[in-house]
């Protein structure tokens, strides 16, 4: 939010004069918000730089798993007295497994490639974050703070639209958050597999992070076979895959074992909720939460995290009075009911901003008020009188008068 808290300037005659709308900073200004809010956009850079890591630890894995396996079979084989037709035979199965690893490693790269040309547009796009550009720029970031929005929310075909119709499809991160989709729709469906998958390609990440979202899916997955009394069913799963988490996360562990001796219609409270379907709305928000982390995506929207910065900035005691100005988003109902849980800006006095010049009043540079009861700066309209012979314009209403007309008005 480029907005400073609007407050209202008082004439001499203790008349309120009336606010004035606010405008972009001056370049310096502007580099200095584009400097701080991208420290709140790491996930710019850092999401597609954790794919191009992704898609090479894959290639990786495949090659060195096909490679091994392909030495050990020529080593066997050069072991061993074959003929010379189950040599060939050999031979031939191991040149189609080595054109079938050609395929896999070809579009490995592929996609790396895409993945690294996003990594390069975006680059490029920082690099046109200057005063010339900074208008364009900031547009193009507020597109990408809605689409990122959007995907959070499910909007895919809206965000898919606005990014299309915008061309920034390399700067948004629409594939990972469809990846995400399928994962998100099948838990909603009470479907686990799709999210043990998601987590068996990311283990390793995820086990650095400590995480307990695979022991939670096993968990969901042994209620599951309880549900429909497949009781054998669920105690040989649970010593498979439930039993290694038991040094961890005993309590848990024992509470669903013990689901055992109940069915999924009790009314044991204790139990009753490991059976209901919020439990699967549960892991759905936990999921997020772990994708989030492993991108390193801030756990709330950007939208809605520039939203409370701004509306804090703009929050004051004065916003909530009667005589609020119209011109303070804050005085409509909706912008109030947002900002009811923020706090309150930390700054004592309201700050008032030239229209004409972009830079604050204050005693050196005092507000003055026109017949009309617009206020610019007395820096600004000094300016405006010296090049038209003492007549003052008002930007904004084009009404015409001497600087003579002026009245020094004070910050109340």
């Amino acid at each position: 939010m480029d907005y400073l808290p609007i407050g209202t300037a008082t004439s001499t005659t203790g008349s309120p004069t009336s606010s004035f709308s606010t405008a972009p900073a001056p370049p310096s200004s502007e580099l200095a918000h584009l400097t701080e809010s991208l420290k709140l956009e790491h996930q710019f850079m850092r999401v597609p730089f954790e794919q191009y890591k992704k898609t090479i630890r894959a290639d990786n894995r495949i090659f060195e798993k096909e490679m091994s396996a392909m030495i050990s079979s020529v080593s066997e084989s050069s072991d061993s007295d074959v003929s010379t037709d189950e040599a060939i035979h050999n031979l031939s199965s191991l040149a189609s497994r080595l054109q079938g690893l050609k395929r896999k490693l070809e579009e490995g790269t592929r996609i790396g490639n895409l993945q690294a040309q996003k990594c390069r547009a975006r680059v490029d796009h920082l690099e046109l974050a200057d005063a010339e550009n900074f208008l364009d720029w900031n547009n193009t970031r507020s597109k990408r703070i809605l689409i990122d929005y959007m995907l959070r929310m499910s909007y895919h075909d809206t965000a898919v639209k606005l990014a299309e119709s915008s061309k920034i499809q390399d700067l948004v991160d629409i594939e990972v958050f469809q990846e995400a989709k399928k994962v998100i729709n099948a838990l909603q469906n009470k479907k686990l597999a799709p999210a043990l998958d998601w987590y068996a390609d990311n283990k390793s990440r995820l086990k650095k992070s400590k995480s307990k979202f695979e022991f939670q899916l096993r968990l969901q997955e042994f209620i599951e076979l309880v549900r429909v009394e497949n009781k054998l069913g669920a105690i040989t799963y649970a010593r498979k895959y439930l039993a290694p988490w038991g040094a961890i996360h005993m309590k848990e562990l024992q509470r669903v074992m013990a689901t055992l001796a109940f069915r999924s219609n009790t009314e044991c409270a204790t139990y009753k909720v490991l059976f209901e379907p919020k439990q699967w709305d549960f892991l759905a928000e936990q999921f997020k939460q772990e994708f989030c982390k492993l991108y390193g995506m801030t756990l709330e929207p950007l939208l809605n995290i520039y939203l409370q910065a701004g509306l804090s900035a703009l929050k004051t005691p004065y916003c909530y009075e009667d005589d609020c100005s119209k011109e303070d988003p804050l005085s409509q109902d909706s912008f109030r009911k947002l900002a009811m849980p923020l706090p309150y800006s930390k700054q004592n006095h309201t700050k008032l901003v030239c229209n004409i010049t972009k830079e604050l009043m204050d005693t050196e540079n005092p507000p003055q008020v026109l017949p009309n009861g617009y206020v610019y700066s007395t820096k600004a309209l000094e300016e405006m009188a010296k090049k038209n012979n003492g007549k003052i314009a008002c930007p904004r209403t084009g009404l015409v008068c001497n600087y003579s007309d002026l009245v020094k008005a004070y910050i109340s």
